[in-house]
């Protein structure tokens, strides 16, 4: 018996001593960034073999073989043609910023700044529903849905109504909900009635146990996209959740969020993201009914989608260009801030060479770990010269960028590493003058309900909170 308790421990130790010094190989031989190389070997030896698996399951990135494939064999149609259309004139608005962030677009993905006609900017729930219904109301040909989160009550058992009515009369209706994110989606009377009424409902990048074995877990869909006809879109930081209804006990007040509502080609160009991804997580080739064709309207914006396989880390590269080029102002809304080391240190420079950043952050988080983690951040940004403002209106949700008055980005993307390089995002660089002053105009009703952040009244937090900031640091870069 004794013979049998000391080999079975000479097993275990061996195998726990092969996994450790397996894993630990594996993560130092992909030379990912040292803060991210590190945590991860903190996982591995504080939570034996328990960490070794976790970083097996979550620990790189892996999109699964077949939409790895696919999404290869998608780049050719998708963006063989660095343009459909016309270029836009050689002075675009904004000057050098945006001429350079198109340059970097048309370099890394093909895809170059396109027209429109009306650009709205929608800052309240109420509106955005409205505007949306109404144009549910009037669709005649298609209706492309994709978000991360579907959550029923409210306006959105309203907006149910009307994808029912328009699949009645023929429109085809298609929602690409992202599995983990709309669960509760997939389980209520307004999915069974949407589908019954012949909507096509696909849960993107499904959580299933055995599909941990071969792919990673939590890459998530966190896109929100809405296009009506190919010819009006919808994009911006609120999923499909009346703010009313969604997370009401979470004790952070309501969500507040934007979308952006535009037409022309640039519609056009939001609905080819939406066939990439319909593509990618079905098989069926699902494009805009026309060509993108020749611009038509004297107005542009950027599309700039990012994700594996699909722009890779193509938002991050265009916040540390508009960050870096940037010589005025720079402000910046987003509910989770835990910045790259790239993003934090481009945001002190800029203050410290006389730019005026500022941080619009909600005061109340509903992710307790992000929250300490964004603190983390605080007395460095502080020291540079940055300004926090904490919003106390709700859970600021918003993100939102604004360099210099001539480049605004919007859209889904948090300034958090998941963001930037694990999710599916999608943002719009606007470059109008008018577009800019929207979006300035937005930002600073944020700030007028947000309080600063003193340096003074910051240094007077415990040392249980500094403690535990610290850790969150370290732990930032899996976040």
């Amino acid at each position: 018996m004794d013979n049998f308790q000391n080999i079975f421990g000479i097993v275990v130790a061996g195998f726990y001593w092969l996994l450790t010094a397996g894993v630990t190989a594996r993560v130092i031989a992909l030379r990912n960034p040292v803060s991210v190389t590190l945590a991860w070997l903190l996982v591995i030896f504080i939570l034996p073999v328990v960490g070794a698996i976790l970083y097996l399951l979550v620990g790189e990135l892996n999109l699964g073989r077949k939409r790895a494939e696919r999404a290869a064999q998608m780049v050719e149609p998708y963006l063989g043609s660095p343009r459909s259309g016309s270029y836009p004139p050689a002075s675009l608005p904004g000057g050098e910023l945006t001429r350079a962030l198109d340059q970097l677009l048309i370099t890394q993905v093909g895809i170059a700044a396109q027209s429109y006609a009306d650009l709205r900017l929608l800052g309240a729930a109420e509106a955005i529903f409205d505007e949306l219904c109404r144009d549910v109301r009037s669709a005649v040909h298609n209706i492309r849905i994709e978000t991360y989160i579907w959550h029923p009550g409210g306006r959105v058992d309203e907006l149910v109504d009307e994808l029912v009515e328009a699949c009645r009369r023929g429109v085809r209706v298609s929602l690409l909900l992202d599995h983990a994110g709309s669960r509760p989606f997939f389980r209520s009377n307004a999915c069974t009635r949407l589908q019954e009424a012949g909507a096509e409902v696909v849960a993107a990048l499904p959580v299933r146990p055995l599909r941990a074995l071969a792919h990673r877990i939590d890459l998530r869909l966190h896109r929100k996209l809405i296009v009506i006809d190919d010819r009006v879109a919808y994009t911006g930081s609120m999923n499909i959740a009346d703010p009313a209804y969604f997370k009401q006990d979470a004790e952070v007040g309501q969500w507040i969020d934007v979308m952006l509502r535009v037409d022309g080609q640039a519609a056009a160009g939001l609905a080819k993201v939406f066939a990439w991804d319909w593509e990618v997580e079905t098989g069926e080739r699902y494009l805009p009914a026309s060509d993108l064709g020749e611009a038509s309207h004297s107005k542009w914006l950027m599309v700039i989608p990012s994700g594996p396989g699909n722009g890779e880390d193509l938002i991050g590269q265009a916040v540390l260009l508009g960050i870096y080029r940037a010589n005025q102002q720079i402000i910046i809304s987003t509910p989770y801030f835990v910045p790259s080391e790239a993003i934090l240190d481009a945001l002190c420079q800029a203050a410290r060479r006389g730019v005026r950043v500022k941080l619009l952050l909600p005061r109340r988080n509903d992710s307790v770990m992000v929250n300490w983690a964004s603190r983390a951040y605080f007395a460095e940004l502080l020291d540079a010269g940055v300004e926090i403002h904490l919003f106390y209106g709700g859970l600021l949700h918003t993100k939102a960028m604004l360099m210099d008055d001539q480049l605004a980005l919007v859209g889904s993307v948090n300034l958090d590493i998941r963001s930037l390089q694990l999710n599916f995002e999608l943002t719009v660089a606007v470059t109008t003058p008018e577009g800019c002053r929207d979006v300035a105009n937005l930002l600073a009703s944020y700030q007028a309900s947000s309080e600063r952040l003193m340096r003074e009244r910051w240094e007077q937090r415990s040392r249980a909170a500094r403690a535990l900031e610290r850790l969150m640091y370290f732990m930032s870069p899996l976040l």
